[in-house]
């Protein structure tokens, strides 16, 4: 219990660090931001030249959320600390692009792309890049997701029983690329239909304490190739950060034998998503998703709890099995110039099969977050996320849904 304060703590010292630098270098960057336009341009060559790096920087920040109309790209880079229990301290960095396809057509939604890095004091290593495509002339839509990491894991089971014993966490390393792909021809104004491709490789070693017994003889490495039929309805003003509209995907897939998987299985992965403004500044959010499996479902595609965007705070996949439900409600509230502010409050169970859903498995979760406006309607987050089990400090940029 001790130990668990301690790195709670430890948490909540890196988030209110981490704010505090980022209110301060904010409340600088205002300043630059409101100083006469005349005299910046004036002096311009000699402030950089006196500043020096961190002047750089500042003026970076300052302007990063100007857009400039003579750039097809609108690009911008920036890192920060997080904290995990699990993972340790770490430093990411995140990179954001928005473009347009056809920069002749005023209609056409723009396209963006987020390239991310992390490392942290205990072996943690990723990278990814995910964003969406909007071809010309409005017919198709590409998204997709690309990451890869390695770290030493933690696995407390395959069922909530398990999870839910502290005494089943037994640690193992854990490598893990995953690609994921639609193509999605237009229905009409807000639908799309189309192919979804998705692979995955999985390969575990070092098992200790339970590890191996918790596993119950699955194989260590696991490549998993699943194609499907992704429907998507998407009303929202802006994919990055909406303030108004509906989101819809559904996901059908299959990963079958003869694509070289072990066994075959299906899933059914729903997300639905609403955005309202509610009074001046504030924007409420709330999502719900599921995914449901049958067949032979190896260990690791099994349903999970907890990530970057959902049920944040929570361990990712601590809690799993074959099934999911979840769901969070956010208040996103502008407070001053680029800085903003969010609470949220969350659930979720994970459950072999309907029948055996239980309100005590029900898993609750809330948090705070701060969030600063990078690029015109790009925002960095740091998220501070409260579980069962203990806290989880987050470092990210986009919103989480």
């Amino acid at each position: 219990m001790k130990r668990t304060k301690r790195h709670s703590f430890q948490q909540l010292f890196v988030f209110l660090l981490t704010l505090c630098m980022a209110m301060t270098t904010m409340q600088t960057t205002a300043q630059n931001t409101d100083t006469d336009a005349a005299t910046v341009l004036q002096n311009d060559s000699n402030t950089i030249r006196k500043k020096g790096l961190v002047g750089k920087l500042m003026q970076y920040l300052a302007e990063s959320d100007k857009p400039d109309p003579n750039k097809k790209i609108d690009f911008g880079i920036i890192g920060g600390p997080h904290y995990n229990n699990e993972t340790g301290l770490g430093l990411g960095l995140v990179a954001s692009a928005t473009y347009s396809a056809d920069r002749s057509d005023s209609l056409l939604e723009r396209s963006n792309a987020s390239l991310y890095g992390d490392i942290t004091t205990k072996a943690f290593m990723m990278v990814g890049l995910s964003g969406n495509h909007f071809f010309p002339k409005r017919h198709f839509r590409l998204d997709y997701t690309l990451y890869a990491y390695t770290f030493p894991s933690y696995l407390w089971g395959l069922s909530y029983p398990q999870s839910d014993n502290d005494d089943n966490k037994s640690k193992y390393s854990h490598d893990k690329l995953e690609v994921m792909t639609r193509l999605l021809a237009r229905l009409n104004r807000y639908s799309y239909v189309g192919p979804i491709v998705r692979y995955q490789l999985v390969h575990v070693y070092k098992l200790k304490d339970r590890a191996p017994q918790l596993l119950e003889g699955q194989p260590m490495t696991v490549n998993d190739i699943g194609v499907g039929l992704s429907y998507t309805l998407d009303s929202r003003d802006f994919i990055l950060n909406a303030s108004k509209g509906w989101f819809l995907q559904l996901d059908l897939m299959t990963s079958p034998t003869m694509l070289g998987n072990k066994h075959t299985y299906y899933s059914a992965e729903l997300q639905l998503a609403t955005y309202r403004k509610a009074w001046r500044g504030a924007i409420i959010a709330a999502e719900i998703h599921t995914r449901q499996t049958t067949g032979e479902v190896p260990w690791s595609s099994l349903s999970k709890v907890g990530s970057s965007s959902r049920m944040r705070g929570y361990y990712e996949g601590r809690y799993r099995d074959k099934n999911v439900i979840d769901a969070q409600i956010e208040l996103r509230q502008h407070v001053w110039h680029r800085n903003g502010i969010v609470v949220w409050l969350g659930a979720a169970e994970v459950f072999p099969r309907y029948s055996e859903m239980r309100l005590n498995r029900i898993l609750p979760n809330a948090g705070i977050g701060y969030r600063w406006q990078f690029k015109k309607g790009v925002n960095v987050r740091l998220d501070y996320g409260f579980s069962r089990n203990g806290t989880g400090f987050i470092f990210n940029i986009n919103e989480a849904f």
